[in-house]
């Protein structure tokens, strides 16, 4: 089956590409977007895979589903298109770097992510697809599955990537990880159900940085110039 995903991508994950359960998962998908409005776009649903290169990956962020509001979903967890209003988990993943980077007042207009992806962040949904308005609805289908190759692909691939899992859903694809290879980071998600019971305060993207830093690495601009 051919996907168009990013080359490297594609060559790193091509024994799902001819597998039963890919072969049901499309199947699924593409029933799902001619009977009804799901997200992201079609075009998008590999966008986390373009926008950061198998072999540029440096830091993983794990989402469990995309946005199912209209107009937010890009394709890269945890982002929006530009122009869209900042949902509140965004929000609070703002306030975290702003406090730990000294600046408590830090609160960009836009939450389009696609800067960190440049940079080696991949911003990757544990569920590729959603329907409209109804959260976790294209789970248990294939997509975790897809997923868990796409993260077994970087631990065995790469050596000193920094993955940072918030909530339990994502904390649950850490037991994927080697964490005599990696860096794994844990903390509750930040949604403004769970941000204030250990979000905030977690540290992650400074705690990120200087792990890329002491192995040779480039650290991530998280802020904002």
């Amino acid at each position: 089956m051919k996907v168009k995903i990013e080359e490297n991508w594609n060559a790193a994950l091509s024994r799902e590409w001819e597998s039963e359960y890919f072969a049901e998962l499309v199947a699924f998908v593409k029933n799902e977007y001619s009977r009804t409005r799901i997200f992201p776009p079609a075009r998008e649903i590999f966008a986390a895979f373009d926008a950061c290169p198998f072999d540029r990956v440096k830091v993983v962020i794990l989402g469990q589903d995309p946005y199912h509001g209209d107009g937010q979903a890009n394709g890269l967890c945890f982002s929006v298109r530009q122009g869209i209003e900042l949902p509140p988990s965004l929000i609070n993943i703002y306030k975290e770097i702003g406090t730990e980077y000294g600046r408590p007042d830090y609160m960009p207009q836009s939450g389009d992510l696609s800067r960190w992806a440049r940079q080696g962040v991949l911003l990757l949904n544990a569920t590729l697809t959603v329907e409209a308005h109804r959260a976790g609805s294209h789970q248990g289908h294939g997509w975790e599955r897809f997923t868990d190759a796409a993260i077994e692909a970087l631990n065995y691939g790469h050596e000193h990537l920094v993955f940072m899992l918030w909530g339990s859903y994502a904390i649950r694809k850490g037991a994927l990880v080697d964490r005599n290879r990696h860096l794994v980071l844990t903390s509750p998600h930040p949604s403004p159900l769970s941000a204030y019971r250990g979000f905030f305060g977690n540290g992650h993207f400074i705690k990120a940085n200087e792990y890329l830093a002491a192995n040779g690495r480039e650290p991530i601009k998280w802020i904002e110039e």
